[in-house]
Formats: structure tokens, C-alpha cells, sequence
């Protein structure tokens, strides 16, 4: 019911085609844990990988599902030392550094806008 936004399209579709996987855990009493949260439903993070530049970087990708104009916030309870806007070959924008904030890194997106970011950690 409502609209594709309301109805919750885009997380059900993510849910049928990559379904999760349990595996079994070596202690039934993990806490649960997550490297990224976004705190817009309307911000799909569609991949983490390792960044080109090595070992001490990744690059998270993120896109507006929505068609809305959107401010949210990119979350991680990982060591970020610096964070930056890139282009699809992982090169950083000479406008793009984020500051690193207590609610985590600040993202603007318009509808449909793709960003990638470049997180570089602490050592």
C-alpha cells in the first residue's frame, strides 16, 4: 500500500535477491555489530570494498533510492582517520574532503546521486 517509498520496495528487493546467510558463530552470546549504518531510508550503501590505494582504505558506495533530496548521515564505529569524496576510480575530489563529526560523516544527496567515499583508517 502507498507509495514504492512508503512501501518499503527497495530494502525488499535487496531481501530477495541477496538474501542473508547464517553461519554458525563461535559464541552464542556475540553482540551484534555492523561496520555501516546510513540514517536515511532512502540511502541504499550498495558496496564496501578495499580501495586501490591499499590496505589501510576502503570505498563505500552510496546512492538516493528515492528520487528525494536527502541529507543523512554515514555511520562506523570503525577508526576513520580521514574521509573523502572520490570519482569511480577511487580519486579523491579536490572539493570533496568530509570532516569527521561525533554523528559521523555528513552526506547531501539529490535525487538518484550516486557518491563514493574514501575512508582512510587509523593506524
Amino acid at each position: 500500500a502507498g507509495s514504492f517509498q512508503e512501501a518499503g520496495v527497495i530494502q525488499q528487493a535487496y531481501n530477495l535477491n541477496f538474501p542473508l546467510h547464517v553461519v554458525p558463530a563461535s559464541c552464542a552470546q556475540c553482540p551484534a555489530w555492523s561496520a555501516f549504518s546510513v540514517s536515511s531510508p532512502a540511502i541504499v550503501l550498495e558496496t564496501v570494498k578495499q580501495a586501490g590505494a591499499g590496505p589501510e582504505a576502503v570505498v563505500v558506495r552510496l546512492y538516493e533510492a528515492h528520487g528525494s533530496t536527502v541529507t543523512a548521515w554515514l555511520q562506523s564505529p570503525l577508526p576513520i582517520k580521514e574521509a573523502m569524496l572520490c570519482d569511480l576510480l577511487e580519486r579523491p575530489l579536490e572539493w570533496g574532503h568530509l570532516p569527521l563529526e561525533k554523528q559521523g560523516l555528513k552526506l547531501s544527496f539529490t535525487p538518484f546521486r550516486v557518491l563514493s567515499v574514501l575512508l582512510v583508517w587509523s593506524h
